[in-house]
């Protein structure tokens, strides 16, 4: 799938996320999905986590930001998920819109501790979480893909909402439109004086440092991506990444919490014929390949499955 089409033949969308982002936006508590493209699809959004362990810091430096963001809306009682499961389905949420970062910075029909989450070029607006009891184990690829039918089947039977720490609800300036609530929609509304940058305490910018510089650390040069599903867990637990398992990012840091960009990925074990479709210098499989669906068997540690 190309990356920004706005009209695809989207059937049951799957975006691939790096984790502790994927989770976040599954529990609730990350609101924004940052990208450098606009959304192409509204409503049900499935969340895929990629195969990259995520290291301790990072963990730490996003839990940190969400923290003093909610903090800023006067909650203080976060919980985190336990676990950050990659190669898994994780859940889903619905995509209600898509705006410019200084829109949604100065909109105050939302929180504050959702306009500080604007730090990409164009936002994707989420609402209603959903989790999966039971995470599948698949494979992942770029941008915005179709979920295969018997993964998609056997999901939907298991999904659970979720109650965020602070459930947003994002109004549509056209309500019989379920796309009016892009780009360029609501920066009318905007007043001229409204400054973007709320007033930040030391906490809050430090924490805002540190999530970009978690960001920053996904927004790489063009590698090979890596899909291969870990089926032994004890060797997946706590597992560096080595050095030729990295993945192709967006050049622009998303300090929005989100991996600007995540994508798939692809092994040098994969030897399935796959055409690829080349953009922006960027090499990526035209169609998702059969992946395997099995169930999460579950994680003794924290962050990792």
């Amino acid at each position: 799938m190309r990356r920004g089409h706005s009209s695809g033949n989207y059937r049951n969308p799957c975006l691939t996320m790096h984790q502790p982002w994927a989770s976040l936006l599954v529990y609730g508590i990350k609101r924004i999905e940052g990208r450098t493209w606009a959304a192409p699809i509204r409503g049900r959004l499935w969340v895929h986590a990629a195969s990259k362990v995520p290291d301790e810091a990072t963990i730490k430096a996003m839990e940190d930001f969400y923290r003093e963001i909610y903090a800023v809306d006067g909650i203080t009682d976060l919980k985190f998920p336990e676990h950050y499961p990659v190669s898994r389905l994780l859940g889903c949420v619905e995509v209600v819109g898509c705006v410019r970062r200084e829109e949604l910075a100065c909109w105050e029909m939302v929180p504050e501790g959702v306009r500080l989450e604007a730090q990409t070029d164009l936002c994707w607006l989420c609402e209603q979480p959903q989790k999966l009891l039971i995470p599948f184990e698949m494979r992942g690829y770029q941008g915005v893909y179709n979920l295969e039918k018997k993964i998609y089947e056997a999901a939907i039977r298991g999904l659970t909402p979720v109650e965020g720490p602070l459930p947003v609800k994002f109004l549509l300036p056209n309500p019989q439109d379920p796309f009016s609530l892009k780009p360029g929609s609501i920066s009318a509304n905007v007043p001229e004086t409204r400054t973007s940058e709320l007033e930040r305490s030391s906490s809050l910018t430090a924490a805002i440092a540190g999530a970009r510089a978690a960001a920053t650390q996904f927004s790489k040069k063009v590698q090979d991506f890596e899909t291969t599903p870990q089926t032994n867990t004890a060797q997946s637990v706590r597992r560096l990444p080595l050095k030729s398992e990295s993945f192709e990012e967006d050049t622009t840091p998303s300090a929005n919490l989100s991996e600007t960009s995540n994508k798939g990925a692809l092994t040098s074990n994969n030897k399935e014929k796959i055409s690829p479709i080349k953009y922006e210098g960027i090499t990526s499989p035209s169609q998702p390949s059969s992946g395997g669906l099995r169930p999460h068997p579950g994680a003794p540690s924290k962050h990792f499955a």
